[in-house]
């Protein structure tokens, strides 16, 4: 290679000499179809990418889901996901023969503030679990960055022995700045899951506090992880998600940290007698454990177990997995109808105009909303004058 074709990365400084130790160098890339292994074509044409992934139809879309096909499951997951309209009907259909396989499990929600330890007491909880015999797939949803939308979706790094068993499934999913950190898709992912198999559900979600209620509406049992030195009583009084718990973890009970830990889980358990469960027949317990030795996850676990028993055999269970389908229905008309208003072709001729009016202080943001209505309900094109 010769001197004019090494590139330094950007943090090398622009007087350091080939002596100075930097090791590193951004090569070229490749301007053919090999890719550098034996055996690989080669050729002088320039390469454009792969070849198109080919389209499943939904017998093999529903065939691979209940044979456990990981490779059809995760793309099951991406057209559940899916915005695009042209795939909307055929994940629909999918779900509706799927339907019948689903709803044999236990769904646990988990939350807690940045820093719990929520994944690392999901890998530890889902290592027991996998060698217990138990299927796991835990369902965990990223933030999405308000300035670019992106999110890292790096919670598979932070569960890498889970990552790598058999046993367990892992996907990660980007809020979308929906409230609480809840995907959008969540129920259908839970659905295209149980279908193939697993029979425990996990979900993470971002974490943010009192938003976070949202996840009451789609699990069985809601998890909320505290550490220590979160706050008084009073303090924790005042949160409302713990009125929506069944279940509350103090995590990082070891090492120093232990008696702390378990005098947090004392405050809390305290405080649970100044609140009303959010369960009926089911009182919400305070535990203790540590994702980092195992202290106290299988007490955790049997607990879950004594809530699932409980509830199955008063009629909880199966009562609240019904309401959930309830508003379930009328959260994705809520959502439909909003696509919808917004599609229409005079709400997208007039938003521009009503924004800009709004700026200058012309129109008030209810008279705007109003006016916006209307348009909606107009067969007519229709430009509004101002």
């Amino acid at each position: 290679m010769t001197k004019d074709a090494i590139k330094r990365p950007e943090w090398v400084p622009d007087t350091a000499g080939e002596a100075e130790g930097f090791t590193t160098n951004v090569m070229s890339g490749i301007k053919s179809r090999h890719d550098g292994m034996p055996g690989s074509p080669s050729g002088t044409s320039v390469y454009t990418g792969g070849a198109r992934r080919r389209e499943l139809s939904l017998d093999e879309y529903v065939d691979g889901v209940l044979s456990g096909d990981r490779a059809v499951l995760a793309r099951a997951i991406t057209l559940v996901e899916s915005n695009a309209e042209r795939h909307q009907d055929l994940a629909q259909e999918m779900l509706m023969r799927l339907l019948p396989h689903a709803g044999k499990t236990i769904r646990v929600g988990i939350t807690g503030v940045p820093g719990a330890g929520k994944s690392s007491l999901i890998e530890t909880l889902g290592l027991r679990l996998c060698s217990d015999g138990h299927k796991l797939a835990v369902l965990a949803v990223d933030p999405s960055s308000s300035v670019t939308g992106g999110s890292i979706l790096g919670d598979k790094t932070r569960m890498e022995q889970l990552s790598r068993n058999r046993c367990a499934y892992i996907r990660p999913s980007p809020s979308g700045g929906v409230l609480g950190g809840v995907a959008r898709k969540s129920r259908e992912t839970m659905i295209v899951c149980e279908s193939a198999g697993f029979d425990v559900i996990l979900v993470e979600t971002v974490g943010v506090g009192q938003s976070e209620v949202t996840v009451r509406s789609m699990v069985d049992l809601f998890m909320l992880m505290q550490i220590a030195g979160a706050g008084d009583e009073l303090q924790g009084i005042k949160k409302g998600v713990m009125e929506r718990s069944d279940l509350i973890v103090v995590n990082k009970a070891d090492g120093d940290n232990k008696l702390r830990a378990e005098a947090a889980r004392v405050d809390y358990q305290r405080i649970l007698h100044f609140l009303q469960p959010s369960t009926e027949g089911w009182r919400t317990q305070a535990l203790a454990c540590s994702a980092y030795t195992g202290d106290g996850v299988a007490e955790l676990w049997a607990v879950v177990e004594e809530f699932r028993l409980n509830t199955t055999a008063s009629g909880v269970f199966e009562k609240r997995r019904q309401q959930q389908n309830l508003d379930w229905m009328h959260s994705m008309v809520s959502e439909q109808l909003k696509r919808k208003f917004y599609n229409h072709p005079n709400v997208r001729m007039n938003i521009p105009l009503v924004e800009e009016m709004i700026v200058k202080g012309r129109l008030s943001p209810t008279r705007a909303a109003t006016l916006l209505l209307a348009l909606d309900e107009s067969t007519e094109a229709r430009v509004l004058r101002f």
